[in-house]
C-alpha cells in the first residue's frame, strides 16, 4: 500500500509516523521518504488493521493522508504532481494557524491597553488555539510510546505558564514554536520544487519516425527501445539513444554541466534533456521515458534527501530528560513536605507553581532560534540564503568541501586567451586585429558559445569585423565563410589535422595550449590549404577562487575539485588553485567519491548545474552558486546569490559563530533556571522573582544572539 502524506517535512516527522504504523497489528515493511512524501507498507491480508485505521492513525498525527494510485505509485512524475498542490505559505495548515495566533496576539495587546481587566482573556485564546494541535499530537504520540516529544514540551510549557497567570508568555512561546514549524514546512516544499523542476528539463513531446520515414508527433513517455526519433536543431533530445543518422554538436550541460557543446556522430550516444546545437539527428531509442538520464537524477535526489536526516533539535532531544524530571521535582515539591512533614499545603504549591514557572523553557526555547535566526540574516545580508537552522549548524562541522568546476570555480563561459598567427608559404603572418577579424567574421552567424566568444571579443576590442557571405558549417567540425574574397574555414585542431598539413611548430603551439586548459579553433584558407593562426579560450577561474581556497586551508577545511571536464583541463585549473581534483566524472561518480569521503568527515558539495543536484542532496550540505540553474539551487541547503567562492569560507565562519552563540545562550537560559530552581525550593525567591528570572534569561538570550548582527565576513573562524 502507498500514500502520499502532506505535511510530514523532515526526519523526524517520519520517525513519528513509522513509530505509530509499526505499532499497529499486521503492518510490515514501513518506508518512508519525507522528500517526496511518500508513504510505502505492507499490510497482512488477514490483518485486523484496514487502510481507514492506517489513515486515521496518521491523520491524528497532525498529517494529512491519501492513497496514491497505481500510476502515481509506480512513479510516474506528471502523475504524482497532481497529489502535491502548489500552495502559498498562507494558504497551508500551518501558515493559516501561524496567521490566527498572530491575530489573537495583536488582538490581546490592543484590548489589554483599552480594557486591562479583560486582556488576559484574550491571550489566553490565543493559547487554547495555538496550543490545541500540539497538545493533540502529544497526546498522539504518548499512546505510540513517545510521551516526552517536543509536542509535548510546548503543551506543559503553555499550560503551565497559564496556572501561574502568564498567559501572555505561554502565547508567545506558542507563537513562536508555530512559526519555527512552518518555515521547516516551507523550506521542505521549496527541496519538493526542485524535484519537480527536473522534469520539465525532458520534452513532453517526440517526433516519432516509422519505417517509411514518415514524421509523426507522439508523448514522449509513449517512446519504447528501438523506435527511432528525429531532434532538429534547437530541439531537446526526447529519450536516452544512439544517433544512427546525421552530426551535430549537443549542450550536454543538463548531465555533464560543461557549457561547451560536443560534437557527436553516428554511434555516439545522447541523453533526454540535451540541447541539439546545429544539424538534425535521426536517434534509437536506448532507454524508456522512466529509466533515462534525468529520470535517474531525479531519483538520485529523491534518494539523497531522504537518507539526509537533519540534525535532530537540541530542544527535542533535551525535553526527553528535562521535561519529566522538572514535572516530577514540582509534584514532589508541592506534595512531600505537606505530607511527610506536616507543611502548609499553601506554601509548598505557591512554591511549586513558581517552580513550575522557572520550568518553563521559554528561554530555552529562544536559545537555538534566535541565534540562528540572527545568523540566517547575517546570511541574507552577504548574499547567503541558507535554509534552515539545521543547515546553519551542520556547515560550521564541514571538513571537506567538494567543488564543481565549470560555473562554480569558473565563470562558466569560455573567453578568448591567446590570438596567435602563423606564417604562411608567403613568409607573412596575419597581424593580431587582422586575424581577430578573420575569426570574428567566419564566427559571426554561428550559434556555437565559442564563436559567440570570439565576436564578442573583438567587439570589446574594437576591432572592425567585415562582412561574410556564402556562410555554412561542417556540422560539429567547423564553419565556413568567404571574407574579402577569400574562402575561409574555422575548425578544431582534429579537423584540421585531417583536412590540412599542420606544420610541427603549429602542432606543438596547439598542445601547449591545450595543456593549459584551453580550447583551441584554427582558422585556415579553403583554397590555399594554409593555416592562418588560433584562438585560444578557456572558462577561467572567478577572480575570487584562489582567495576561497587559501582561506579554507586556514580554516583547516580541505578542498576537492569534481568536474565532468577532460582531465588536461581539470588539472591546469586545479595547479593555479593547489587544490586536490578528479576529472571526467558523471553525476554518479561524483556520488561515489563524496559518499567515500563522508567516512572520514562532514562534507559540503558546491556546483551550479542540474547535473550537481544529486551530488547537491547526497552532500551533508549542498551549497549552489546564484547564477546556477532552478534545480541546483532548488535541491541545495545554501545558495551563494552573489556568485562569490570565497562565501563558502564565509558560510564555514558564520556557521561557527552561530553555534558558539548557541552554546552560550543554552548556559545562560539553563545556568539561571538552575540557580532560581534550587532557591524556591528552599524558599529563598518567591513567584515574583521566579518571573524575572525567567523573563531575565529570556532578555539575555535574545540581546547575546542579536551580537551575531555585527559578523564580518572575511574572517576566518
Amino acid at each position: 500500500m502507498q500514500y502520499h502524506v502532506k505535511g510530514m517535512d523532515c526526519a523526524s516527522c517520519v520517525g513519528k509516523i513509522e513509530r505509530a504504523l509499526i505499532r499497529m497489528p499486521g503492518i510490515s515493511e514501513v518506508q518512508l521518504n519525507f522528500a517526496t512524501q511518500k508513504l510505502a507498507l505492507t499490510l497482512a491480508p488477514d490483518a485486523a488493521t484496514d487502510s481507514k485505521d492506517i489513515e486515521k492513525t496518521i491523520k491524528r498525527l497532525g498529517f494529512d493522508v491519501s492513497a496514491l494510485t497505481n500510476q502515481q505509485a509506480d512513479g510516474d512524475t506528471d502523475s504524482h504532481q497532481s497529489v502535491i498542490e502548489d500552495e502559498h505559505w498562507w494558504q497551508t495548515t500551518k501558515g493559516k494557524q501561524v496567521i490566527g495566533i498572530g491575530l489573537l496576539l495583536i488582538a490581546a495587546y490592543v484590548v489589554s491597553l483599552i480594557f486591562p481587566e479583560y486582556g488576559k482573556w484574550t491571550f489566553i485564546a490565543a493559547v487554547a488555539v495555538g496550543v490545541f494541535p500540539f497538545a493533540r499530537k502529544a497526546f498522539a504520540l504518548a499512546l505510540v510510546g513517545l510521551p516526552f516529544s517536543i509536542e509535548m514540551l510546548m503543551s506543559v510549557a503553555a499550560i503551565g505558564a497559564l496556572i501561574i497567570g502568564e498567559a501572555e508568555e505561554a502565547a508567545a512561546v506558542v507563537f513562536l514554536f508555530s512559526v519555527g514549524e512552518l518555515l521547516e514546512s516551507v523550506a521542505a516544499d521549496r527541496a519538493r520544487a526542485g524535484i519537480r523542476a527536473l522534469s520539465s528539463l525532458v520534452p513532453k513531446t517526440a517526433i516519432l519516425l516509422d519505417a517509411q520515414g514518415q514524421q509523426r508527433q507522439v508523448a514522449a513517455t509513449s517512446l519504447q527501445v528501438n523506435d527511432k526519433v528525429l531532434v532538429r536543431p534547437g530541439d531537446r533530445v526526447s529519450a536516452d539513444g544512439v544517433i544512427v543518422q546525421g552530426v551535430s554538436s549537443l549542450d550536454e550541460s543538463t548531465v555533464t554541466g560543461e557549457s561547451v557543446p560536443i560534437a557527436k556522430t553516428i554511434g555516439d550516444d545522447v541523453f533526454a534533456g540535451s540541447i541539439n546545437v546545429e544539424g538534425a539527428l535521426q536517434v534509437r531509442v536506448e532507454k524508456t521515458a522512466a529509466n533515462n538520464t534525468i529520470a535517474r537524477i531525479i531519483e538520485l535526489v529523491e534518494q539523497a534527501q531522504a537518507s539526509k536526516a537533519p540534525t535532530e533539535r537540541f530542544i527535542e532531544t533535551f525535553s526527553r530528560y528535562y521535561t519529566p524530571i522538572v514535572m516530577a521535582i514540582a509534584v514532589l515539591v508541592i506534595i512531600v513536605p505537606p505530607l511527610l512533614m506536616g507543611a502548609e499545603w499553601g506554601t509548598w504549591l505557591y512554591r511549586g507553581l513558581a517552580l513550575l514557572l522557572i520550568a518553563c523553557p521559554c528561554a530555552l526555547v529562544l536559545s537555538t532560534p534566535a541565534a540562528i535566526a540572527s545568523g540566517l540574516a547575517v546570511g541574507t545580508r552577504h548574499g547567503m540564503l541558507i535554509k534552515g537552522g539545521h543547515v546553519m549548524e551542520l556547515v560550521g562541522q564541514v571538513s571537506t568541501v567538494a567543488f564543481d568546476k565549470t560555473g562554480t570555480l569558473t565563470e562558466g563561459k569560455p573567453r578568448v586567451t591567446d590570438v596567435i598567427g602563423f606564417k604562411t608559404v608567403d613568409g607573412n603572418a596575419e597581424g593580431h586585429d587582422t586575424l581577430l577579424a578573420l575569426f570574428a567574421s567566419v564566427d559571426a552567424t554561428s550559434s556555437h558559445p565559442l564563436a559567440i566568444a570570439i565576436v564578442d571579443h573583438a567587439k570589446a576590442a574594437n576591432v572592425v569585423i567585415p562582412e561574410s557571405s556564402n556562410a555554412f558549417a561542417t556540422a560539429g567540425k567547423a564553419v565556413h565563410a568567404t571574407v574579402a574574397g577569400r574562402s575561409l574555414a574555422i575548425g578544431s585542431p582534429v579537423y584540421v589535422a585531417e583536412n590540412v598539413m599542420l606544420l610541427d611548430e603549429q602542432q606543438t603551439q596547439i598542445e601547449t595550449l591545450q595543456n593549459e586548459g584551453k580550447t583551441v579553433s584554427v582558422l585556415f584558407d579553403d583554397q590555399t590549404r594554409s593555416v592562418l593562426g588560433l584562438v585560444a579560450l578557456r572558462d577561467e577561474l572567478r577572480e575570487d577562487a584562489q582567495q576561497a581556497i587559501a582561506q579554507l586551508q586556514k580554516m583547516n577545511v580541505r578542498s576537492v575539485m569534481l568536474t565532468g571536464d577532460n582531465s588536461r583541463t581539470a588539472k591546469a585549473l586545479a595547479s593555479q588553485l593547489d587544490i586536490e581534483w578528479k576529472a571526467e566524472l558523471l553525476p554518479e561518480d561524483k556520488l561515489r567519491l563524496l559518499s567515500e569521503m563522508q567516512a572520514s568527515g562532514k562534507i559540503a558539495m558546491i556546483g551550479d548545474g542540474i547535473n550537481d543536484a544529486p551530488a547537491l542532496a547526497t552532500a551533508d550540505v549542498g551549497i549552489a552558486m546564484g547564477s546556477g540553474t532552478d534545480v541546483a539551487i532548488e535541491t541545495a541547503d545554501i545558495a551563494l546569490l552573489k556568485n562569490r567562492v570565497v562565501d563558502m569560507a564565509n558560510l564555514i565562519a558564520l556557521s561557527r559563530a552561530t553555534m558558539r552563540n548557541i552554546h552560550q545562550n543554552v548556559v545562560f537560559a539553563l545556568g539561571l533556571k538552575g540557580v532560581f530552581l534550587i532557591t524556591t525550593v528552599f524558599g529563598i525567591t518567591g513567584l515574583w522573582i521566579a518571573v524575572l528570572a525567567d523573563t531575565g534569561a529570556t532578555v539575555l538570550v535574545t540581546l547575546n544572539a542579536l551580537r551575531l548582527l555585527r559578523f564580518k565576513t572575511g574572517s576566518s573562524n
